[in-house]
Protein backbone atom coordinates (compact mmCIF):
# COMPACT_ATOMS: atom_id res chain seq x y z
CA UNK A 1 0.00 0.00 0.00
CA UNK A 2 1.57 3.47 -0.96
CA UNK A 3 0.67 6.10 1.68
CA UNK A 4 1.21 9.83 0.84
CA UNK A 5 2.87 11.89 3.56
CA UNK A 6 2.47 15.63 2.95
CA UNK A 7 3.45 16.70 6.55
CA UNK A 8 5.89 16.27 9.39
CA UNK A 9 3.26 15.31 11.68
CA UNK A 10 1.98 12.45 9.23
CA UNK A 11 5.09 10.96 9.25
CA UNK A 12 5.56 11.48 12.94
CA UNK A 13 2.20 9.04 13.23
CA UNK A 14 3.61 6.10 10.60
CA UNK A 15 6.24 6.14 13.07
CA UNK A 16 3.83 5.90 15.89
CA UNK A 17 1.97 3.01 14.00
CA UNK A 18 4.75 1.09 13.17
CA UNK A 19 5.99 0.89 16.38
CA UNK A 20 9.25 3.08 16.56
CA UNK A 21 8.19 6.00 18.02
CA UNK A 22 11.06 6.33 20.53
CA UNK A 23 13.43 5.29 17.63
CA UNK A 24 13.71 9.23 16.89
CA UNK A 25 12.47 12.39 18.84
CA UNK A 26 10.13 14.70 17.89
CA UNK A 27 12.48 17.47 16.50
CA UNK A 28 14.46 14.40 15.02
CA UNK A 29 11.55 12.70 12.99
CA UNK A 30 11.32 16.61 11.84
CA UNK A 31 14.90 17.33 10.61
CA UNK A 32 14.40 13.51 9.29
CA UNK A 33 11.25 14.67 7.12
CA UNK A 34 12.55 18.24 5.81
CA UNK A 35 15.70 16.13 4.75
CA UNK A 36 13.59 13.65 3.04
CA UNK A 37 11.26 16.37 1.12
CA UNK A 38 14.26 18.23 0.06
CA UNK A 39 16.41 15.59 -1.57
CA UNK A 40 13.84 12.73 -2.38
CA UNK A 41 10.27 14.60 -2.46
CA UNK A 42 8.41 11.16 -4.38
CA UNK A 43 10.48 9.20 -1.43
CA UNK A 44 7.89 6.25 -0.93
CA UNK A 45 8.00 5.82 2.66
CA UNK A 46 9.38 2.46 4.42
CA UNK A 47 9.78 3.61 8.38
CA UNK A 48 11.70 0.29 9.39
CA UNK A 49 14.33 1.03 6.23
CA UNK A 50 14.39 4.31 7.58
CA UNK A 51 15.48 3.12 11.26
CA UNK A 52 18.07 1.12 9.72
CA UNK A 53 19.61 3.75 7.54
CA UNK A 54 19.05 6.78 9.71
CA UNK A 55 19.59 7.37 13.77
CA UNK A 56 20.06 10.28 16.69
CA UNK A 57 22.31 10.15 19.01
CA UNK A 58 24.48 12.49 21.55
CA UNK A 59 27.58 13.60 19.64
CA UNK A 60 29.49 11.35 22.41
CA UNK A 61 28.04 8.45 21.49
CA UNK A 62 28.57 9.39 17.75
CA UNK A 63 32.36 10.04 18.46
CA UNK A 64 32.68 7.03 20.81
CA UNK A 65 30.70 4.57 17.72
CA UNK A 66 32.48 5.98 14.73
CA UNK A 67 36.17 6.64 16.42
CA UNK A 68 35.98 10.16 16.33
CA UNK A 69 38.94 11.79 17.77
CA UNK A 70 37.41 14.51 20.52
CA UNK A 71 41.19 15.52 21.61
CA UNK A 72 40.61 19.12 20.14
CA UNK A 73 37.69 19.61 22.64
CA UNK A 74 39.07 21.46 26.12
CA UNK A 75 36.77 19.06 28.62
CA UNK A 76 37.89 22.74 31.02
CA UNK A 77 36.22 25.26 28.32
CA UNK A 78 32.84 26.15 29.41
CA UNK A 79 31.43 25.04 25.65
CA UNK A 80 32.69 21.86 25.61
CA UNK A 81 29.60 20.06 24.61
CA UNK A 82 29.47 22.67 21.52
CA UNK A 83 33.36 22.03 20.67
CA UNK A 84 32.41 18.05 20.73
CA UNK A 85 29.45 18.68 18.71
CA UNK A 86 31.35 20.99 16.06
CA UNK A 87 33.57 18.18 15.58
CA UNK A 88 31.25 15.22 15.21
CA UNK A 89 29.32 17.80 12.75
CA UNK A 90 32.48 18.32 10.84
CA UNK A 91 32.77 14.71 10.27
CA UNK A 92 29.63 13.39 9.35
CA UNK A 93 29.40 16.51 6.59
CA UNK A 94 33.21 15.29 5.67
CA UNK A 95 31.06 11.20 5.36
CA UNK A 96 28.11 13.11 4.02
CA UNK A 97 26.04 11.59 6.63
CA UNK A 98 24.73 14.66 8.80
CA UNK A 99 20.92 15.57 8.35
CA UNK A 100 21.16 18.09 11.66
CA UNK A 101 21.01 18.94 15.29
CA UNK A 102 17.87 19.31 16.97
CA UNK A 103 17.25 21.87 20.02
CA UNK A 104 18.10 18.97 22.55
CA UNK A 105 21.84 18.82 20.81
CA UNK A 106 21.49 15.18 19.24
CA UNK A 107 22.24 14.83 15.86
CA UNK A 108 20.36 12.78 12.86
CA UNK A 109 22.91 11.44 10.56
CA UNK A 110 22.69 8.98 8.07
CA UNK A 111 24.36 6.05 9.90
CA UNK A 112 27.88 4.93 8.17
Amino acid sequence: MHITIDTASQFRDEFHRAGRANQFSYDGLGLLFEYLEEVSPDYDLDVVALCCEYSEDAPATIARDYSIDLNDANPEDDDYEEQCLNIVVLRLNNEGAYIGTTKAGTIVYSSF
